[in-house]
């Protein structure tokens, strides 16, 4: 017996969708039947690539640089402009310092940047995702889902990296909060959270001898995630199959969060 993961008629959002997870998940979303916007900052030669790669009338590339709720409202804006509305809204795009900075080090400017991208505009997309949610004909099933993407550094905090553990903990924070609010308007609202994965926000310290090696070491699979491996359940929960998850953390990261 074959079971489909199928989101035929669905439009999804995916921001930070020109490379690494975001990729994987624009790929996977097209595939699977929907119609995929997705964002991108500088990368604009991949996500044009990659819109060929789903076809024209699959997906949608959209040059936003997400560093504010204004900047996210846009993106909202022009997805429905295109689109005609908007069932799917996976938040993705993120900054990770890559410097260890200790607390009593890190610039005001580096803190206010991280929680810009990180944390303000993801609460842009949120807030009119969900208003326009709200405004549409729901076809006899959800109002809509929202994915948050997390990382196992929310949850156990990352030395060094106080910024982005805030942010990504936030996220979390926000999943709990708004899987119940929204609940009673068919809105679903989870969270995948990964552990260390193969893409280029991250090759530099996994192709470091030293670092590498200490970060596979963390993990009991011993190995890094594929952004495959990632985009795989983002899909699940936006497809009828999770129909009864709303307000979870789906850990995709090996065991490392089991190996504290």
């Amino acid at each position: 017996m074959s079971i489909p993961l199928s989101l035929s008629g669905k439009v999804a959002l995916i921001s930070g969708g020109s490379r690494g997870i975001g990729a994987a998940t624009v790929r996977m979303f097209a595939a699977a039947g929907a119609k995929v916007a997705f964002s991108y900052r500088s990368a604009r030669a991949q996500a044009e690539e990659l819109a060929k790669e789903c076809g024209a009338a699959q997906s949608y590339p959209i040059a936003s640089d997400l560093k504010n709720p204004e900047a996210a409202r846009k993106l909202v804006a022009e997805t429905v402009t295109h689109f005609g509305r908007l069932d799917i809204l996976v938040a993705n795009h993120g900054v990770w310092p890559p410097d260890d900075v200790p607390i009593e080090r890190m610039s005001d400017e580096q803190w206010r940047s991280t929680m810009s991208v990180n944390l303000d505009a993801v609460f842009g997309l949120v807030k009119h995702a969900v208003a326009q949610m709200k405004t549409q004909s729901r076809n006899n099933g959800p109002a809509g889902h929202i994915v948050l993407i997390s990382s196992t550094s929310g949850q156990r905090g990352e030395a060094f990296h106080c910024d982005y553990s805030a942010t990504k903990g936030a996220l979390i924070s926000m999943t709990k909060g708004l899987s119940t609010e929204l609940a009673a308007a068919g809105i679903y609202v989870n969270c995948v959270a990964p552990g260390w994965v193969d893409t280029e926000m991250s090759a530099a310290a996994l192709q470091d001898p030293k670092s590498g090696e200490q970060i596979r070491n963390t993990i009991p699979l011993r190995r890094v995630g594929k952004p495959e491996e990632i985009a795989a359940p983002v899909l699940f929960l936006c497809t009828e199959h999770a129909g009864f998850i709303t307000g979870e953390v789906f850990n995709v990261n090996g065991g490392a969060v089991l190996a504290g």
